[in-house]
């Protein structure tokens, strides 16, 4: 039997999967526009609930994109250890990046499930709420691989959650119950990436 690591050698899209990093030091050069518009395309075509792709993409650049890493750098203060450590981490790759994708949903598919399903209100809107977050996720990451696939570098930011309605109001968007920022560049340096555990120690199977 050949072993995990061969077999995603043997296949281009399993090997950008595996070859996937977070990057979060950006060298100066630039990313073309043509490029952005392919990670854009990318994130795009995810699967997404009821097919209502739920979902905004704001591309930031220069003097947008500084003000968005100044206001993580601010409300680092407010929190405590580690977080404040982990929210200026942030503002610096933000901040080196040559462009930042902030993906947020949109919540039409909370208000289009919650009036479709004829069940309690509010169980309703938990279920498309858990769908919601799903759809984005999956976009997020078909940018992620997207970009690796471009020689690109980027980073999924977690941390901002922490501020989220701050960073969404920056961007000009409704509150919402996902938002995930994601500097995008020429990676200033390579990673090995974590030790993943044996899949073993992952998988049941039940026949």
């Amino acid at each position: 039997m050949k072993s995990p690591d061969s077999f995603l050698t043997q296949n281009e899209t399993l090997r950008i999967i595996k070859n996937r990093r977070s990057i979060r030091l950006f060298t100066k050069q630039d990313v073309s526009d043509g490029d952005i518009q392919l990670l854009l395309q990318a994130a795009n075509e995810a699967p997404s609930a009821h097919n209502l792709q739920s979902w905004r993409f704001i591309v930031m650049r220069d003097k947008k994109k500084q003000e968005l890493a100044q206001l993580v750098a601010s409300k680092s203060g407010d929190l405590p250890r580690p977080s404040s450590t982990l929210l200026r981490m942030a503002a610096r790759s933000i901040s080196g990046a040559a462009a930042v994708i902030a993906i947020a949903n949109s919540g039409e598919l909370i208000r289009h499930g919650t009036e479709l399903f004829k069940v309690e209100k509010e169980m309703a809107h938990d279920f498309f709420r858990t769908m919601e977050i799903q759809s984005s996720s999956a976009a997020v990451q078909n940018l992620l691989l997207a970009a690796t696939s471009l020689g690109l570098a980027s980073v999924w930011l977690g941390i901002l959650y922490l501020i989220k309605d701050e960073v969404l109001q920056f961007l000009e968007e409704p509150k919402g119950e996902f938002m995930a920022v994601v500097p995008v560049g020429y990676g200033a340096a390579s990673s090995q990436g974590p030790k993943k555990e044996p899949l073993e120690m992952k998988v049941r199977f039940l026949n």
